[in-house]
């Protein structure tokens, strides 16, 4: 959980499945390229940096950690650095002075920059043309036979979705107006996110289409909001979420309505449908993270927890780290000129020019099919689920899928063609109804489940550092 992961393995498909979605819809050539950018960062430049090159003072913090450290190896206390509008005390700040990262948690950073750059040069190289003929085609191209048979359904109305953009964007203006001590975002800080949503949405979504992984904005938001409004991080992370989390259920909703396109759904029922399991699923979730935040002590906050303590939040650790880093810090004191980071921005050029490279080898050795697949902002950005997303989960998904993409389609193509996708999903499906059987089965008598699979970590000094003379606490001083 702490550490490479060499070896760990898991036959549970919520840790198959659960970061990078379904193995088993996704083409094996794109498997290769997470599977290629995974090896290249935990298994060759992180040993490297860590235990070689000591970057950055790297041995003196956990090897695979999200957490933020002070010099001395130490978790850093934010609330010390903060006034109480949750705004950077920049005194307080000095007195403590900079923050560290772990090494793997600052080259994610770094590779995220490289995969935000690649998606557009890659989208742009190999993908402008078709996007620009299949814009024109749509005004006079031919219908296929899915367009026709969908004709006897009502289409979806312009103005509802025009009326939900009105709807929705005035609400949140709103919020920003009234609110803005809160929410700390200005009214232009959300119209840019919408703006930057909108221009990421098609790229994003070709490089979804064609490989079933979809590259996140919330970097490339957090540092353009961290550069622009620094010292706010509520602002940070609401710019974030309006950004990102825009574009990504876009990507979303596309995916949903493709399905549906294929499977003959009337479009409008399918419209409803999304509509209603948005309202309700955001009331939900919103009400039952209200409840623990209220009702579990010190939820969240894993070095205060007891042992074995389900309540970590691996997920909402990163989310409230980032929000320190570009949004209560901002980009200049971790990447810039006052941080520790500023060479990881060459990481932008980097993945910028990385589909040049694999375009002009394809144009000059056209007959190389392989060439092609190389995809860059799948092989860069293999590994920004990590963290919260640990090797386990990565070890699993790679060999599930390459077992299912390769020896399933080699031998059993026909098979494949007919039940892989119902596979996934009973899959998918078969962890939800355990979920709830669970639940009340045992979990509302405080009962657990327990075999060697369900213990926890297996290597306690994961969590230490390798430096000599760094004291933390649960670790062994060298």
């Amino acid at each position: 959980m702490r550490g490479l992961g060499v070896g760990a393995i898991s036959l549970d498909w919520t840790a198959v499945a659960s970061f990078l979605f379904s193995p088993l819809i996704s083409p094996f050539f794109a498997i290769a390229n997470v599977f290629v950018g995974y090896v290249m960062l935990i298994y060759i430049v992180i040993p490297i940096a860590y235990w070689g090159l000591d970057l950055y003072s790297a041995s003196r913090f956990p090897i695979f950690s999200s957490h933020l450290f002070t010099a001395k190896g130490k978790p850093y206390d934010i609330t010390a650095i903060v006034n109480d509008k949750f705004e950077l005390d920049k005194v307080k700040y000095e007195e403590h002075g900079r923050i560290y990262l772990s090494m793997f948690f600052a080259l994610t950073y770094g590779f995220g920059f490289a995969t935000i750059a690649s998606t557009l040069t890659h989208v742009g190289l190999f993908y402008g043309r078709e996007i620009y003929e299949r814009y024109c085609a749509s005004y006079k191209g031919k219908e296929d036979i899915h367009t026709k048979l969908m004709r006897k359904y009502k289409d979806i109305p312009s103005w509802w979705f025009h009326i939900l953009l009105a709807v929705t964007v005035a609400v949140s203006l709103l919020l920003c107006i009234f609110l803005n001590r809160q929410v700390q975002l200005p009214w232009w800080g959300l119209l840019f996110a919408s703006v930057m949503a909108f221009v990421f949405t098609l790229p994003i979504s070709i490089i979804t289409a064609t490989t079933n992984q979809t590259p996140g904005l919330n970097i490339i938001t957090e540092y353009v909001m961290g550069i622009i409004y620094p010292g706010r991080p509520i602002a940070n992370v609401c710019f974030k979420t309006y950004g990102y989390m825009s574009m990504a259920q876009a990507v979303s909703f596309l995916n949903d309505f493709k399905l549906g396109h294929y499977m003959k759904i009337p479009p409008r029922s399918m419209f409803l449908v999304q509509f209603i399991g948005t309202v309700l699923a955001g009331t939900i979730n919103l009400a039952v993270a209200w409840w623990l935040l209220s009702s579990i002590h010190n939820i969240c906050h894993d070095d205060l927890l007891p042992p074995d303590s389900p309540w970590t939040c691996p997920g909402d650790r990163v989310f409230f780290d980032a929000s320190v880093i570009w949004g209560l810090l901002g980009p200049k004191r971790i990447f810039g000129s006052e941080g520790n980071y500023p060479a990881m921005n060459w990481f932008f050029l980097g993945g910028a020019l990385g589909p040049i490279i694999v375009w002009l080898l394809y144009r000059t050795f056209p007959k190389q099919s392989w060439i092609p697949l190389i995809n860059l902002p799948v092989l860069l950005g293999a590994t920004g689920s990590m963290p919260p997303a640990t090797a386990v989960n990565y070890n699993s998904w790679i060999l599930v899928g390459t077992i299912f993409n390769f020896f399933i389609f080699r031998y059993r193509k026909q098979w494949w063609q007919r039940y892989n996708y119902i596979l996934s999903a009973a899959l998918d499906a078969g962890v939800a109804f355990m979920a709830v059987v669970l639940y009340f089965a045992v979990g509302l008598e405080n009962k657990s489940v327990t075999w060697w699979g369900t213990n926890g970590e297996h290597c306690d000094l994961a969590k230490c550092p390798a430096a000599k003379g760094i004291a933390v606490d649960g670790c062994p001083v060298k």
